[in-house]
């Protein structure tokens, strides 16, 4: 298991990942089930804004700015626990324990999101995506927090030689 530091360090860059992968989901996601790429990113901003900004569907550093750095703040929060208790894995190239850890974490997001937040802080998504859109929003996400590790693995294995570590 890393330790909290090579957690957080890695986090930000899987929580990064996993942020963009499940951003690009959102709008994909909100252009098919209310005609605008930008609603769901604009609803998570209702943590600052209020319930007004679930409505708003175009883009602007208000609403789509907030929600996406809303967004990415909380992608990395998940991150560091996948890295903790999952990373290691992803990085030894274990893509099934790597892609469920990524499930699990994406369901655990899901259930504190959802039946633990207060409504204030719920992510504000679910009030413009339909429910298949909801699932597959987390499981890009959780996809997306395997990643990097998964890379890490494969670039590592090119190698053609162990890399040694000198004991000074």
């Amino acid at each position: 298991m890393k330790s909290w530091r090579e957690a957080i360090r890695d986090g930000a860059i899987s929580g990064s990942i996993a942020s963009l992968i499940s951003t690009v989901a959102l709008g994909g996601r909100g252009r098919r089930d209310t005609g605008t790429s930008y609603a769901p990113t604009n609803a998570i901003s209702h943590w600052i804004w209020g319930d007004g900004a679930t409505d708003h569907d175009e883009p602007s550093a208000r609403y789509t700015g907030i929600g996406y750095l809303i967004h990415h703040a909380s992608s990395t929060w998940w991150a560091v626990f996948y890295e903790k208790w999952f990373g290691r894995a992803a990085e030894r190239g274990d893509a099934r324990r790597a892609v469920g850890g990524g499930a699990m974490i994406a369901a655990l997001a899901c259930f504190v999101d959802y039946r633990l937040t207060p409504h204030r802080l719920q992510p504000g998504f679910e009030k413009r995506l339909s429910m298949p859109s909801m699932f597959l929003v987390y499981a890009s996400f959780g996809l997306g927090l395997a990643l990097r590790g998964l890379a890490a693995s494969r670039s590592a294995s090119g190698k053609t030689a162990p890399v040694s570590r000198s004991t000074r």
